[in-house]
């Protein structure tokens, strides 16, 4: 379960040196510190549970998901990747459970595309398939055709091409205007049918 200071603070409310206490918890292995004011319980707890409360709001995306959904064929181990907007700078936390990076979008592309799952007492935000290939996409240094856009998706980032048509292309004709950026145009054009 993941507890703040204050909820600790609260639940020691008995004790004169709250912060001391706290840190004999963490010694003990009866708390983990997760960041800065934050704490776990379980010290196996799953990091894709944690990253929306490290630094938000945000959602897990881009290469986790992809390489979750085996689109991408790399093993994404111990790094949760999320999407966040409007921060204007990527951030990284590293602690027990693994290392977390964060990464805005287009606040108008933030929202959609990003499911409420609920698992073992835990609830956290994670983006569709098509959403973190979007994601994705905006990261990229922008390509100059639907070439180059196929190269990018099924040989740099080694998509096998079934598995992105088995993708609900009509999601991501929707999603990719909302990035405004070139590689998503040409994501478009390919969709469609595009050269």
């Amino acid at each position: 379960m993941i507890l703040t200071f204050d909820s600790l603070k609260a639940k020691y409310s008995d004790y004169t040196d709250v912060k001391g206490k706290i840190r004999r918890e963490v010694q003990s292995g009866r708390l983990t510190q997760v960041a800065r004011g934050l704490y776990e319980t379980d010290a196996h707890t799953d990091g894709k549970y944690l990253a929306g409360a490290i630094y938000g709001p945000s959602y897990l995306s881009f290469d986790y998901v992809l390489s979750m959904c085996s689109l991408i064929p790399e093993a994404v181990i111990g790094a949760f990747t999320s999407a966040t907007f409007g921060k204007g700078k990527t951030k990284q936390y590293k602690n027990a459970f693994g290392l977390f990076a964060y990464r805005d979008i287009p606040a108008a592309a933030y929202p959609l595309g990003v499911e409420i799952r609920r698992e073992g007492g835990y609830s956290y935000q994670i983006a569709t398939p098509e959403k973190a290939l979007c994601d994705k996409l905006y990261t990229i240094s922008p390509v100059g055709s639907v070439r180059s856009l196929k190269e990018l998706l099924f040989d740099d980032l080694r998509i096998e091409e079934d598995d992105f048509r088995q993708l609900n292309l009509s999601d991501i004709k929707l999603l990719a205007p909302l990035y405004r950026s070139t590689n998503h145009k040409y994501l478009i054009k390919l969709i469609e049918g595009g050269k």
